[in-house]
């Protein structure tokens, strides 16, 4: 029977994970494959970290070219993260003929261009399925399930994190930095939770599926990327009373010359399917011509979910070198020649719904004012309503928006603050329906506009 040797850099949460499916499905794997999967080498340099597994003596090194040096090592797997060690090691691996598998989403919405570039060049495999949606077989799905498929969009919760605290918020009314508070006692968020919360994850996995569903580049530069941090519980209220929910989207729609890659909270509607995935789970809505709306849906983060899509790379790894015929399937599914410079549309193209909360004095003509400029740049509004105050002399004003030009609405806002009426930076969330895959709308949710104000 052959074997397969792995080296596996960086012994932490993941990397653990994989060493123990590896070491405790040993048999079910070798019987699903035909194929011996061995775990040669492990190097970590945190020596006193109690972990799950136990190795046999001289599996364990702190010493990574002890992996990157030995000939016998087919497949190294590198857990580290980051942009710096990770980079080094997986060129000196490419380098060195052996296959690669990662989870590094980061590097590879930066450097996968390039990265890929180099694994063809050497005739080997850069295997990334979880670095997007962890055990959501997201990568597998575009690249071979959907190869028939023209997409035209994706829709999706890629952040667990955003997801949990904004879940957290809605439920039980916390402020964001209570339940981020909340997100870090669970495990569910960094200690330093910038990446996330500033919608940076969800970007770098929104950059890569992009450029695998249209052919195109890895493009991260082009992604317009805002994060949760100013959504407050008052907004969670105005969006459960409309209809809708928020959620840390990634949107990417194709209009074939160019694309839309967005990352920002919005509202959806309540009975779409996508705002009832609730805490850290993820989920992602495709469409493609000939299956129309289809959802993936499960832990986008963990150690043995994400664990399980990595030893799912290494399976592919190892069918490719058992038939002796490696790189079957190109990095991005299509072969290099045919990967396409795509533009991405700059945000101040799209055009979309909007949610606007604006702290206004609570004087007479307020109204009249905000309302004449949004007028003046072609805003058209569909409801909006004014509460009592509160503490302050300031009252909140919600506009909902039939769609508009996002560069008409930031310039519009400038000018609204610019009011001496106005207390206030005004609060824009966009709002999303994944189910209408880009049909514009006219109307609202019930078919017809509304008003309901002071």
């Amino acid at each position: 029977m052959k074997r397969m040797q792995i080296g596996l850099i960086g012994c932490g949460t993941v990397g653990e994970g994989v060493a123990r499916i590896l070491m405790e499905q040993k048999e079910l794997i070798k019987n699903r494959l035909g194929m011996e999967l061995i775990l040669k080498k492990v190097a970590d340099t945190d020596t006193t970290k109690k972990r799950s597994v136990t190795f046999d003596k001289g599996v364990f090194t702190t010493d990574a070219s002890e992996i990157l040096n030995d000939p016998d090592i087919d497949v190294v797997v590198e857990m580290v993260g980051g942009t710096g060690f990770a980079r080094k090691a997986i060129l000196q691996a490419l380098d060195s003929g052996k296959h690669v598998v990662t989870a590094n989403k980061k590097l590879l919405a930066l450097e996968g261009n390039t990265l890929f570039a180099k694994a063809a060049r050497n005739s080997v495999t850069i295997a990334y399925e979880a670095s997007v949606g962890g055990c959501m077989p997201v990568i597998k799905t575009l690249r071979e399930n959907l190869v028939a498929n023209h997409i035209s969009a994706m829709t999706g919760i890629l952040n667990g994190t955003c997801n949990y605290i904004l879940s957290e918020i809605t439920r039980l009314g916390l402020s964001f930095d209570e339940a981020l508070s909340q997100a870090q006692q669970k495990g569910f968020a960094e200690a330093d939770p910038t990446l996330d919360i500033e919608g940076f994850d969800a970007a770098h996995k929104l950059a890569i599926i992009s450029a695998i569903a249209y052919g195109m580049e890895i493009d991260f530069e082009g992604v317009y990327v805002e994060g949760i941090s100013r959504i407050e519980p008052l907004d969670i209220l105005y969006a459960d009373q409309f209809g809708y929910r928020i959620k840390l989207l990634a949107i990417s729609k194709n209009h074939e010359d160019a694309i839309e890659a967005r990352v920002h909270p919005a509202m959806i509607p309540v009975d779409s399917l996508l705002s009832q995935v609730g805490g850290s789970v993820n989920a992602l809505s495709i469409f493609g011509d000939c299956t129309g709306e289809m959802m993936l849906y499960g832990h986008g983060a963990g150690m043995m979910p994400t664990a399980s899509a990595v030893v799912a790379d290494l399976a592919d790894i190892a069918r490719d070198i058992k038939r002796e015929d490696g790189g079957r399937l190109p990095a991005l599914g299509y072969p290099a020649s045919n990967i396409r410079r795509i533009p991405v549309l700059p945000i101040s193209e799209i055009r979309t719904h909007y949610y606007f909360r604006i702290s206004a004095a609570d004087q007479p003509g307020v109204l009249s004012k905000v309302s004449g400029v949004l007028a003046r740049y072609n805003i058209s509004i569909m409801s909006v309503h004014q509460k009592e105050r509160h503490a302050s002399d300031a009252v909140p004003l919600v506009f909902m928006t039939h769609k508009a030009k996002e560069a008409d609405v930031r310039q519009a806002l400038a000018e609204i603050r610019a009011l001496p009426e106005i207390g206030s930076d005004p609060v824009l969330i966009r709002i999303e329906d994944p189910g209408t895959n880009g049909r514009d709308e006219s109307q609202n949710k019930t078919g017809q506009p509304s008003a309901s104000c002071l």
